[in-house]
């Protein structure tokens, strides 16, 4: 029935859009964020056969907009939003506008006039990692663990060439269910990335959980989110990028059927056999796999590095990029 309805609503709007006469200057515009579950009829000439995509602001554009929503706010000469703007690559505007009203929070509560860069930069904190939780009190263990995850996170990226800069490890929890976090922030907008940046990613997702089964001899569920991430991108390189050896240069992405309104029900359909699927994932395991043992050798080697970046870590709960880098060169 749900179907039926929906169908007669398409059918209705296509004759209405193929009614206008066109010497009476209608123009139709309307705007969605998944053009692909779009029906082709809907965008076929004369219907909506112009396509703009808005994306989200470049360095200069995210600039331009942290300007017009601080101009109902009294900066402090030390806030530099051009700054700002580098640090806050793939953010949205709304998320530009946010980062500006809890800056203005946070100087209010701490008694301040202006807002000055240190509330700027815990903004930014606040909408890539989310509130602080100093309520959520782990018990000495967990607190211990999640140090050393951290800390295994931070190492790697510091260890590989090209990983986005380590801003800030944290063992203070934030969000829903963040126990700690190692910020990283790009410096500019990239468009492109190779396959061994991809890899490079999976080792800096897996260096938590490899430190934990490095220190206690087994992982916990903190990683959980880590090897999401890993797989996915794993899956991406594998069916998507043609980056796999043993599947060559063919990309296995699903075949999206672009249906008007989907229901939950639709289902996307693969165009390969359960043959090329196992392959698949025999694949994704091969590349997390390799980025497993070559973690697992460079924390072994950087071990003493570990385990005093998580020391400091615990006495502190905040350490900078540059605090642990200086902890490297000393081992």
């Amino acid at each position: 029935m749900a179907h039926e309805e929906r169908e007669q609503t398409l059918n209705q709007l296509l004759v209405e859009m193929d009614g206008f006469d066109p010497r009476i200057g209608v123009i139709l515009m309307a705007a969605t964020n998944r053009p692909e579950i779009l029906d082709p009829a809907l965008l076929r000439a004369g219907r909506f056969d112009r396509q703009v995509l808005v994306d989200r602001p470049d360095k200069i554009g995210r600039l331009a907009i942290l300007r017009v929503h601080a101009k109902q706010v009294a900066l402090g000469s030390d806030a530099d939003l051009e700054l700002i703007a580098g640090m806050t690559p793939g953010f949205s505007g709304a998320d530009l506008a946010n980062i500006i009203n809890e800056a203005t929070l946070l100087a209010v509560r701490r008694d301040k006039e202006q807002v000055g860069l240190p509330e700027l930069q815990e903004a930014v904190e606040r909408v890539v990692a989310g509130l602080e939780k100093k309520n959520r009190v782990l018990n000495k263990m967990e607190k211990e663990r999640v140090a050393y995850h951290e800390v295994g996170h931070a190492l790697v990226a510091l260890s590989f060439p090209g990983s986005d800069p380590i801003q800030k490890i944290s063992i203070i929890p934030r969000g829903i269910s963040a126990l700690g976090y190692t910020l990283q922030l790009p410096t500019e907008d990239r468009f492109l990335m190779t396959k061994t940046e991809l890899e490079n990613k999976i080792a800096v997702l897996l260096g938590g959980r490899i430190a934990e089964e490095l220190i206690f001899g087994e992982a916990s569920t903190g990683a959980q989110n880590d090897l999401l991430k890993a797989t996915d991108i794993a899956k991406s390189m594998v069916k998507s990028y043609g980056m796999s050896d043993k599947l060559g240069t063919v990309t296995l992405e699903h075949e999206r059927q672009p249906l008007f309104m989907q229901t939950q029900r639709s289902q996307e359909k693969g165009d390969y056999s359960e043959e090329t699927a196992r392959e698949i994932d025999c694949e994704v395991r091969r590349i997390i796999d390799e980025q497993y043992e070559c973690v697992k050798r460079l924390l072994a080697e950087q071990k003493r590095a570990l385990t005093e970046g998580a020391k400091v870590l615990l006495d502190q709960e905040v350490i900078s990029g540059s605090d642990l880098q200086a902890i490297m060169k000393k081992h």
